[in-house]
C-alpha cells in the first residue's frame, strides 16, 4: 500500500486505516473517519426545499428592512426616501407625473425605477416579469410596484410582490397609477 497521491494517504483515496472509527465492540460498523456525521448532514445543497426556504428568508428580511425604516403610527418615517419600481412601458408617464408632484409626497421623497421591457417581439417575457418583481422585493425601501399594462401579464409578479407585502398597481396607466402611490404616502 503506498500513497496515491496525497501526503499520507492510503489506497484509494481513503485515509488511512489508523484515522479509521473502530467500534468499540470490534464490531463490523466500522466506518472510514471521513464519512462520520459532522452535524452538517441533514440536508444536502440540492434539497429541493433550499430554494423556497432561501425565497422565504429573503422576503421576511425585505419585510424586516421595510419596517426599520418606518415610523409606528404613519407607516413611513419623516424625511425617508422610498422607492417606486415601474415597468419600462408605463415608466415615462409614471416619471412625468412623479415630477409634476416635486418627487416629494409630503415628507416623504419619492424616487422612480424604470425596469426593464418585459416583451420581447410581441411576446411576454415571463422571465422578465420575474425578474423585475425579484429586484424591487430585494430593496428595502420599495414601497410600490406599477406592473405591466396588461392584467394577465401583471399576475406573474404578484406573488413574489405579496410575499414582501409590496403592493401592486397594474392594468392602469403609468401617471394613474403613481397619482395613487403618492396619495397613499400623502394620506398616511
Amino acid at each position: 500500500m503506498g500513497s496515491s497521491g496525497g501526503v499520507g494517504w492510503g489506497s484509494a483515496r481513503h485515509p488511512p486505516a489508523a484515522t479509521r472509527r473502530r467500534s468499540v465492540c470490534g464490531g463490523a460498523d466500522r466506518m472510514p473517519a471521513h464519512k462520520l456525521p459532522r452535524g452538517d448532514a441533514g440536508r444536502s445543497p440540492r434539497d429541493p426545499r433550499m430554494p423556497k426556504l432561501a425565497a422565504l428568508f429573503a422576503g421576511l428580511l425585505v419585510v424586516a428592512g421595510i419596517g426599520a425604516g418606518c415610523g409606528e403610527s404613519s407607516g413611513v418615517a419623516s424625511g425617508a426616501t422610498v422607492t417606486v419600481y415601474v415597468a419600462g412601458a408605463l415608466c415615462a408617464e409614471a416619471e412625468k407625473e412623479l415630477q409634476n408632484h416635486g418627487a416629494e409626497a409630503g415628507d416623504v421623497r419619492v424616487r422612480a425605477i424604470c425596469l426593464p421591457s418585459s416583451e420581447k417581439g410581441k411576446r411576454l417575457d415571463l422571465a422578465t416579469i420575474g425578474a423585475n418583481a425579484r429586484r424591487a422585493t430585494e430593496d428595502s425601501s420599495s414601497i410600490a410596484y406599477i406592473g405591466e399594462p396588461t392584467r394577465a401579464a401583471s399576475r406573474f409578479a404578484e406573488t413574489i410582490l405579496e410575499e414582501a407585502g409590496i403592493r401592486q398597481y397594474s392594468a392602469i396607466p403609468g401617471a394613474k397609477a403613481m397619482r395613487r402611490v403618492l396619495e397613499h404616502l400623502e394620506s398616511s
